[in-house]
């Protein structure tokens, strides 16, 4: 059974990150927030790729509305993750919400040349990475107008 948002369809949310522990927190903190998301994962920048290009293990992916990406991550980093996704035709108009534990302004400039379209520093304290999550959740996935799927 899929959970879905008000217009009967689920929100799917593509997290690339590392860090079990941080991919484990993201997911609990996110179910609280909206049943309605669906979240997938992708541990390194080769498998995000190919999530979003539907290739190998993930031909049957779904397209997400939202990809949350971290910077520092094995095989291919995220600045190059978000180079890929911008350059991509099909894949450039999907919100890419930097975050990641970087706060260093050459990562934040270099995240909006890039064109991400937020980039957000994860707190170390549990409850303001919690209040966090909900934000990005209040914002992203339910005041924002994100561009629907079929006309994609």
């Amino acid at each position: 059974m899929t959970v879905t948002d008000v217009n009967g369809a689920s929100i799917e949310v593509l997290l690339v990150e590392d860090s079990i522990g941080d991919v484990r927190l993201t997911q609990e903190v996110f179910r609280e927030a909206n049943s309605a998301i669906r979240m997938h994962v992708a541990y390194d920048g080769v498998e995000a790729m190919a999530f979003l290009r539907q290739e190998g293990v993930h031909k049957d992916a779904l397209r997400p509305d939202l990809i949350l990406l971290d910077l520092n991550l094995p095989k291919m980093d995220g600045r190059e993750v978000l180079a890929r996704i911008k350059e991509d035709e099909s894949l450039r108009l999907i919100p890419t919400v930097i975050l990641t534990t970087s706060d260093s302004e050459a990562d934040i400039v270099r995240s909006y040349e890039l064109q991400a379209n937020s980039y957000l520093s994860k707190p170390v304290q549990l409850e303001a990475f919690e209040s966090l999550v909900k934000s990005i959740n209040d914002f992203w996935l339910t005041k924002a107008k994100l561009p629907q799927q079929s006309s994609l």
